[in-house]
């Protein structure tokens, strides 16, 4: 036999028998026997979803002397060395098993039932409502020593995420992704036969709780995945799932669902510490520490990248925004953009001259603002590359990061002028059209820029990239590397 918060098991031979427990959690009610008979059908038509052959039907266990019989879910008992969470323990190699269940939850997405009243789970306030209501049962067991430290910083990011990203979830939502979905899908519950995987265990307790975007139902598997020690595996998977389901969601927000998970879990954890099972009180505070990282990945950010020309900010700009995987921004193509000659045509000109007027510059940056403030509030990070010499323009791009809840950073390229200007003289032609004499201009008149990290590009790329991901990520970067989407060959 084995326990959950909510249930216990029996196995049997061939047979497994799921018994509710009499308990009443808040989020759900088995305190009656007429509750739990209607849980246990329910999760018996709700799974058959997933694995058909598994679930059996109802049964019923009857004491001595008992006037009413326990309801009790009767299945077909899987091979427990095919679990997966056991063969990743194992360091089996599970990338075929991975690839075959995304294909499937992609396809079970697909044909999921969809409706306005699946479409309310999917809003920015649903999930706000959802991360707000575990809050409030943490901070209920505020005084007991299991509720992890974390929380503080945890509500803080979560909430600065979801202020700016309305526009993200109307446009999941009109894209059809919020879908009746799996809702609790872990490791532990997906058995990796020969003729394919068996899901079990889907959440019944909520049909709210079940509502979800299909990337979210995704992210707790790649949640389970990243918590048994596998982070590569959990990323290729999402890829997988993103690649099966023509998915485009921004990696912010696949960062986002797995701290939301994350946090259920560390919540359940708690729940079951105080049930007095073992170790779970070092899960909540493990399970809360990674929703925390991937919290900090996650948060949207608009990075400024300025200097003079010649100062390597295009270089840099270009780095961190692929390190990111951020979106960039060059104010030389946006220019020539608004223009309408091509990126690579000349138009040089004068210091203050031709498209370099002041006039110009104001209607470049403009736009440069507007596209990067409608894609923060998309989920993107976005990289702004441009000199950032006015105060004024400089002004103007904190009010966006304000208005749509993004972390500003500003970095300021310098190098010694003797190098900038050999640089200014060899570079490959490009969008940029800034010579040495214009830089020599520039510079003296370049007012301080005190707020700005200070980068000083002129040893090897990978020097700067290092200065300016620490001014970006100041608590590390390891996140971003392991759980970022791999290229992936076409099968």
């Amino acid at each position: 036999m084995c326990e959950t918060h909510t249930a216990t098991l029996f196995f049997v031979g061939d047979w497994a028998y799921k018994l509710k427990k009499p308990v009443d959690l808040g989020f759900l009610d088995y305190s009656t026997v007429a509750a739990r008979r209607a849980a246990c059908e329910r999760e018996i038509t709700l799974n058959r979803r997933f694995a058909p052959d598994v679930y059996v039907g109802l049964g019923e266990f009857r004491g001595p002397g008992a006037e009413v019989p326990e309801p009790v879910v009767v299945m077909r008992r899987m091979p427990e060395d095919r679990r997966l969470s056991r063969l990743v323990r194992a360091g089996a190699a599970v990338d075929d098993v991975l690839r075959t269940l995304a294909r499937h939850l992609a396809a079970w997405h697909a044909a999921a039932p969809r409706g306005r009243h699946v479409d309310e789970q999917g809003t920015r306030d649903a999930l706000s409502a959802r991360w707000e209501a575990s809050f409030a049962q943490l901070h209920a067991l505020a005084s007991e020593e299991a509720v992890p430290d974390c929380l503080t910083d945890v509500e803080r990011l979560v909430r600065r995420y979801l202020a700016g990203r309305r526009p993200l979830f109307d446009s999941r939502i009109e894209q059809g992704r919020v879908v009746d979905g799996h809702g609790d899908l872990l490791a532990q519950d997906v058995f990796c036969l020969d003729d394919g995987p068996r899901v079990l265990d889907c959440l019944e307790f909520d049909d709210r709780l079940r509502y979800v975007d299909g990337l979210d139902d995704a992210a707790f598997l790649a949640m389970d995945l990243e918590e048994l020690g596998a982070a590569e595996a959990a990323a290729c998977f999402l890829a997988w799932y993103g690649e099966y389901s023509a998915d485009p969601a921004p990696p912010s927000l696949w960062h986002h669902y797995v701290a939301y998970r994350a946090f259920v879990r560390a919540k359940v954890s708690v729940i079951q510490a105080h049930q007095g099972a073992p170790g779970a009180e070092a899960a909540s505070r493990r399970l809360a520490g990674l929703a925390l990282r991937h919290l900090r990945t996650c948060a949207v950010r608009l990075t400024l990248v300025g200097g003079l020309p010649g100062s390597g900010k295009s270089t840099l700009a270009g780095a961190l925004a692929d390190r990111l995987e951020a979106t960039l921004l060059s104010s030389d193509r946006v220019r020539k953009e608004l223009a309408g000659i091509p990126a690579e045509q000349s138009a040089a000109a004068g210091y203050g001259e031709g498209l370099y007027t002041r006039e110009w510059t104001a209607r470049t940056y403009a736009a440069l603002l507007d596209r990067a403030a409608l894609l923060l509030s998309l989920g993107e990070s976005v990289v702004l590359d441009a000199t950032w010499s006015d105060s004024v323009q400089r002004e103007a791009a904190a009010r966006v990061a304000q208005r749509t809840s993004a972390e500003l950073v500003a970095l300021h390229c310098h190098v010694p002028g003797d190098v900038s200007a050999a640089r200014l003289v060899t570079r490959a032609p490009g969008a940029s059209d800034a010579g040495p004499e214009t830089a020599e201009a520039m510079a003296a008149t370049e007012p301080p820029w005190p707020e700005a990290v200070p980068v000083d590009t002129t040893g090897a790329p990978e020097s700067a990239l290092s200065r300016a991901l620490t001014a970006v990520r100041p608590w590390g970067t390891g996140q971003d590397q392991v759980f970022r989407r791999p290229y992936m060959e076409p099968d």
